[in-house]
């Protein structure tokens, strides 16, 4: 990031770099730069039943009145939302929303994949020569953020890309292609924040909170690994897809509850080429804003 204390990104739509404005910045600031903060954190806000408890009370239908300031606040489009603001049961009910379709096309090309989820995005295209990941010097061990050596050594030179999907973002995430999917693997862990703030002291965070892994087999892109990361606050990663089945890009594969959290996808070395605004501004150390449904790459018939 090139300001310290600010998180930039890329708006690809805007074409211009914007401050992102931070769900629960102040918290967050003291929880992860501070040293009573991240005892806090260690003792009680990474643990499962912290995030259960906020989950239940994010359930509650007396939280419907933070809907409407919310959708103000972070000025999101209501016309998108399947349900009108004051339909929602809760606000939980409201953060898995579901949208229109016509609110999120889908880059219909056979040979482009696409963003699987709403969010901020890094994108790499060969994971051996990533020189640091929200901070200078940090990389992914592959092997214990899939938790298999085995397969890690596959992927070791391939592609990789970040999705952070913030508080304020449509949180359901969707196939980014056409093909054979299997059923999710589930690794338990903690739930720590997935926010830069959080990232740029430790980006093994994201090898060790709770996070499902499912394999996608497709014709034109090889075997893609699909991840979602869990966080604070989201006690809960729903798969809707069928497993065992044949889904079509763009698909729903499932959704998150309250929270902050994250989708990662690796893909095998030379299946694709990433698009080159999301590979230089990740390079920069600057994710980009991009929506499901848009192009993130295409085949690499080279």
């Amino acid at each position: 990031m090139s300001v310290e204390n600010d998180i930039e990104y890329f708006d690809r739509y805007a074409d211009e770099v914007k401050t992102e404005k931070i769900y629960g910045e102040a918290y967050l600031r003291w929880a992860y730069e501070t040293l009573p903060g991240r005892f806090m954190v260690a003792a009680v806000v990474k643990r499962a039943l912290f995030s259960r408890w906020y989950g239940w009370r994010m359930d509650k239908a007396v939280t419907r009145e933070l809907i409407l300031p919310f959708v103000k606040k972070y000025e999101l489009d209501a016309d998108e939302f399947v349900k009108s603001c004051d339909a929602f049961e809760s606000f939980n009910d409201f953060f898995s929303r579901k949208l229109k379709a016509e609110a999120r096309p889908v880059a219909g090309g056979e040979d482009e994949v696409v963003f699987a989820a709403d969010g901020r995005h890094l994108g790499f295209q060969d994971v051996s020569q990533i020189e640091g990941i929200y901070c200078k010097g940090q990389s992914l061990a592959l092997g214990e953020l899939l938790g298999d050596d085995a397969l890690a050594k596959s992927y070791q030179k391939g592609s990789l890309v970040i999705s952070r999907l913030c508080p304020v973002d449509y949180h359901r995430f969707h196939f980014c292609a056409t093909g054979q999917v299997g059923e999710s693997r589930l690794i338990n862990g903690p739930l720590y924040s997935v926010s830069p703030i959080a990232l740029r002291r430790n980006i093994n965070i994201l090898t060790e909170n709770k996070r499902t892994i499912t394999v996608l087999e497709t014709d034109k892109f090889g075997r893609i690994l699909i991840l979602e990361i869990g966080a604070t606050n989201v006690g809960s990663i729903h798969q809707t897809y069928q497993s065992n089945s044949t889904v079509v890009k763009g698909e729903e594969k499932g959704y998150f509850e309250f929270g902050g959290s994250m989708t990662m996808m690796l893909f095998e070395p030379g299946a694709l080429v990433l698009d080159e605004d999301l590979v230089k501004h990740s390079a920069e150390g600057r994710e980009l804003y991009a929506r499901m449904g848009d192009r993130m790459g295409e085949r690499n018939d080279g």
